[in-house]
């Protein structure tokens, strides 16, 4: 799980004209046009409309800049957003704002923007995989039927940057630094739009779930901001410790459904349906696996070649590379081995994706598919829907990935924090959303997660998890780009409070 932080993370819409308001500076030609320094604070707005499950929505997209001072009151770097607002709407007030961030930690919010939860989505085919042309389709999915969302790009992600050579990186580049000017700039988002009534929503992928979980907390300590949701998809350990024998064990469930999908597990699994597989495997895990993996050394030798047995069962490897490995299989591995013998790798954050390695022979894998696939097709997408669609002009590079190094990992709590703001906040509801085939940031790990942040199972009742049958980013598979935004709007309309509900025990 540390490896995340390593590489990462609608119907017809109309754009026929950029409308900008008297307070918008003009991006769309001039200077701006044509320069590769950012405009600190400066915006534009388009009009669309979109369908979403046959309702026709129109809304505005405003794609621009807000600052990030510093102490002092000095600009420190401009963070690029895209605001999308249905239009319509007689009063905003009980309108829930999602604000959406992506992980990395240095990745831009282009992959829930355009493959997830925004009206626009890149044209892949219906497993995700890149299709030319490249471009953009209507998402009949989106949440913004109920819900305005708000795109934030961490800076040097995206479009944003320092505002001088004289800033310093480590402003920024930490996970207590991101946490601390991102919930500033959320205040000054808010203040700027009007959007204080507005019951509001933190979505992170990836290491965009260590963003929000601790945001949630720095949002109520710190500004005095409330949050009625978080939501987690493909969350990272959260800082919560897991090392050793938990570390080794956790994996196995994440294994066992990658064997699956590719057909490895012994016929008496193969023929079941993976959901009835996992609880078997997760039982397992918990019960027998991770006691063994405790014993070590210790372990009497026909427990250790019963535990091998199904260890191998489960993983779809053999009997003798499991020993070999002491009954502890790391993910690197695991992807160079389970498919080694038919010549392919499986991948890292999507195991349903194929890789071929200049070697059959080796420990590791030389790449990883999913994530060149998945530049393959965001890139051109999103560069075409900024620049083009939105008219958002400028001759900056769009930075899938920004140099965000070093990054400071030191006292990362934000599982805990996310804990002590749900304590302080009984609105506060947490939903987290994982693929089954998710190797870098596994579903078990997830669940696992939620025990350890409520260990006194005070709070379960405001927690809740779905699974899905894809990877990393589950919703660029077509049937659970349907689902996983229908869970998402159901959590949301189920956690906005009813009209007269007291926040309180």
């Amino acid at each position: 799980m540390k490896s995340t932080f390593a590489a990462a993370c609608l119907l017809c819409c109309s754009t026929a004209f950029a409308q900008k308001t008297t307070s918008e500076p003009d991006l769309t030609t001039g200077p701006g046009a044509t320069e590769r320094t950012l405009k600190i604070d400066a915006s534009v707005t388009t009009n669309h409309e979109v369908t979403i499950k046959g309702q026709r929505v129109p809304y505005k997209v405003t794609a621009g800049t807000l600052p990030v001072w510093d102490d002092e009151g000095k600009t420190i770097a401009g963070v690029f957003y895209t605001y999308f607002e249905r239009t319509g709407v007689a009063d905003q007030g009980p309108r829930p704002l999602v604000f959406s961030f992506n992980g990395g930690p240095g990745t831009a919010s282009v992959w829930m923007q355009i493959g997830y939860t925004g009206p626009r989505v890149l044209k892949i085919d219906d497993e995700g995989y890149p299709v030319q042309p490249y471009g953009l389709k209507d998402n009949p999915h989106s949440i913004l039927d109920v819900a305005d969302i708000v795109y934030v790009d961490p800076v040097n992600t995206g479009f944003s940057r320092m505002a001088n050579k004289d800033v310093q990186g480590s402003k920024f580049f930490g996970v207590n630094q991101d946490v601390k000017y991102l919930a500033e700039w959320i205040s000054t988002f808010i203040t700027r739009y009007k959007r204080w009534a507005s019951p509001k929503y933190l979505v992170g992928e990836s290491y965009g779930t260590t963003r929000v979980s601790g945001l949630a907390l720095e949002l109520q300590n710190a500004q005095w901001i409330y949050v009625n949701g978080v939501v987690l998809v493909s969350p990272t350990e959260l800082g919560i410790e897991r090392d050793g024998p938990a570390d080794a064990a956790l994996r196995l469930p994440y294994f066992a459904a990658t064997a699956w999908y590719h057909k490895a597990l012994t016929p008496e699994l193969q023929q079941k349906d993976l959901t009835a597989v996992l609880p078997e495997v997760e039982e397992f895990t918990i019960r027998e696996y991770l006691p063994a993996l405790a014993q070590g050394g210790n372990l009497p030798e026909t427990k250790r070649k019963e535990i091998t047995a199904k260890v191998a069962r489960y993983s779809g490897l053999s009997e003798k590379v499991v020993l070999q490995n002491n009954l502890d299989i790391s993910t690197n591995f695991f992807w160079k081995e389970l498919l080694r013998d038919r010549g392919y790798t499986v991948g890292r954050l999507d195991s349903r994706y194929l890789g071929i390695d200049k070697k059959d022979a080796g420990q590791s894998v030389d790449y990883n598919a999913e994530l060149t696939s998945w530049l393959h097709s965001f890139t051109p997408a999103i560069n075409i829907y900024v620049r083009e669609e939105l008219k958002y002009k400028t001759d900056l590079k769009y930075n899938m990935f920004g140099p965000v190094w070093p990054w400071d990992n030191n006292n990362n709590r934000t599982g805990d924090n996310l804990r002590q703001a749900m304590a302080q906040n009984p609105y506060l509801h947490v939903f987290v959303q994982s693929g089954y085939y998710d190797g870098a940031c596994d579903y078990f790990n997830a669940k696992y997660n939620l025990w350890q942040m409520d260990p006194g199972g005070k709070l379960k009742d405001r927690m809740s998890f779905e699974g899905y049958r894809s990877g990393h980013m589950m919703y660029l598979r077509k049937d659970d780009l349907a689902t996983s935004n229908e869970h998402l709007r159901q959590f949301i309309l189920k956690s906005v409070p009813k009209e007269g509900q007291a926040a309180k025990y």
